[in-house]
């Protein structure tokens, strides 16, 4: 959410924006309303004080009493009309995007993302190569068929050696966050609206968001959402930032409208599985932090052994609370290009505004900035299933997760 003073100084600006950005927002009608909002809050305060004044003369003077009986009439129909005026402002601000940075990139989809850099090699393949869904059912890993029976499409199982292959990418990667300074957690798998609302999820995504029938509940879309609202209200120490969080969480999304995009096997679900990676820091500071994160992002990937580039995501293809963004978008084989596996968002006070997340260091008293930035989804485990592929259709396992999954190979069952 953008602050109002800054919009009322900065109206061109802030409808340039809007308009960039494609957010229908009349901004002259909002400085209008509230330029009117705070002319009756002027009036209100000014009969409050004539009010104050007569209340000393009424033990005394009738008229003085009925003035007084008729002033607080009139103060609660103009705070009356003030309310209405505050949740019109408000509906229009929530609406409104965040601010761009200068080098975001004009464009309207994922297609115009500006390139900043290729890493690794793509493998070459002298056989006829697989895809993750196909690798899944011959080795007996992924089963996509019984979760579409036992919950409906866009649902799935990592099974035996899959499972395994899952559960220590994931734990794999949290451990190396919690190396880097980050502190783990376990969250909540639902918000309430304000959660939601808060960190822009509503009402810019409201079309897919699971809602609990009949509660101020949700399921949660990333641990974003439960991370950052972690600290609505609070009052930050100043000294102890940047704090950086990260959990691994189920995601819920219904993926309105995105079928019929190449979304064969898993890539595009109602569930998957994700490590998150969080900070709050100081506004001067999340430019740095923003980068940080893209460093993790991109040593996860290198260790995995896994090709990629990162991209500058464009104007049209760059969420409403966003202020800069990278993806990142691994080489899958079978699709023969690069698909996204990791985003990273510098959100600047957009959410901390609408949650009231500050902090304090001596006489200074500020909004925190945000980051939200993805470590690792069920998107690396396809990568990792197809880029590592043998011509029997066995799945070599990158070398920094044998630790972990007590194998080297998976191969298919024995009859």
């Amino acid at each position: 959410m953008l602050d109002l003073k800054f919009i009322r100084e900065n109206g061109a600006l802030i409808q340039e924006n809007c308009t960039k950005r494609g957010y229908p927002v009349d901004v002259a009608a909002l400085i209008k309303l509230d330029s009117e909002c705070r002319r009756i809050s002027q009036e209100a305060e000014t009969l409050r004080a004539e009010r104050n004044s007569l209340s000393k003369q009424c033990g005394t003077d009738p008229a003085a009493r009925e003035r007084v009986k008729a002033i607080k009439q009139e103060i609660g129909a103009l705070e009356n009309n003030v309310g209405k005026l505050q949740q019109k402002i408000n509906s229009i601000i929530s609406f409104m995007p965040n601010l761009l940075s200068p080098d975001v990139p004009n464009g309207d989809n994922d297609t115009d993302n500006l390139e900043i850099r290729k890493v690794g090699e793509i493998r070459k393949f002298d056989f006829n190569i697989r895809d993750h869904q196909e690798l899944g059912e011959l080795l007996d890993i992924l089963d996509i068929a019984r979760g579409a029976k036992v919950a409906q499409t866009g649902f799935y199982y990592w099974k035996g050696k899959g499972a395994i292959l899952a559960q220590s990418l994931f734990f794999w990667v949290q451990r190396f966050l919690v190396e880097r300074g980050f502190t783990p957690f376990m969250t909540p798998c639902v918000a309430k609206e304000r959660t939601l609302f808060g960190t822009g999820y509503l009402p810019f995504f409201e079309d897919q968001t699971y809602n609990l029938r009949g509660e101020d509940l949700a399921l949660i879309g990333t641990s974003e959402q439960t991370l950052v609202g972690y600290h609505a209200d609070d009052v930050l120490e100043g000294e102890k930032l940047p704090l950086c969080y990260t959990a691994f969480t189920p995601c819920f999304r219904t993926e309105s409208g995105s079928y019929g995009r190449a979304s064969r096997g898993i890539f595009r679900v109602h569930q998957f599985h994700k490590v998150e990676q969080i900070v709050f820091c100081r506004p001067e500071d999340s430019v740095k932090y923003h980068e940080m994160c893209l460093r993790n992002e991109e040593d996860i990937l290198q260790q995995l052994g896994l090709a990629y580039h990162v991209v500058n995501v464009c104007v049209g293809d760059l969420g409403a609370p966003g202020y800069k963004k990278y993806d990142i978008e691994a080489w899958f084989p079978c699709f023969n290009g690069y698909r996204e596996v990791t985003s990273n968002t510098n959100l600047l006070d957009f959410q901390a505004r609408r949650l009231n997340i500050k902090f304090k260091e001596g006489a200074r008293r500020e909004l925190v900035h945000t980051i939200s930035a993805t470590a690792a989804t069920d998107r690396m485990l396809i990568a990792i299933m197809e880029n590592y592929q043998q011509q029997d259709g066995s799945i070599v396992v990158p070398e920094v997760l044998r630790p972990l999954t007590g194998f080297d190979v998976i191969e298919a069952p024995k009859a």
